[in-house]
């Protein structure tokens, strides 16, 4: 499952562009890693996306 638990942030959808403007389907994946969090007392491993863990870093 390539989801961020926190926000969510999931795999969207888009086109590449060539120079001609030919659209073609791509993906744009989250950088998703896996964290050992401390929550409720308790050390909990979470896939969370890299601005989720930036901003949890900040809030200690």
């Amino acid at each position: 499952m390539a989801k961020c638990e926190n926000c969510g942030k999931a795999t969207t959808f888009g086109h590449n562009r060539s120079f001609s403007m030919r659209a073609t389907n791509r993906k744009f994946k989250p950088n998703l890693q896996k964290v050992s969090v401390f929550e409720n007392g308790k050390s909990e491993k979470k896939v969370l996306c890299t601005k989720c863990i930036k901003s949890l870093a900040k809030s200690r």
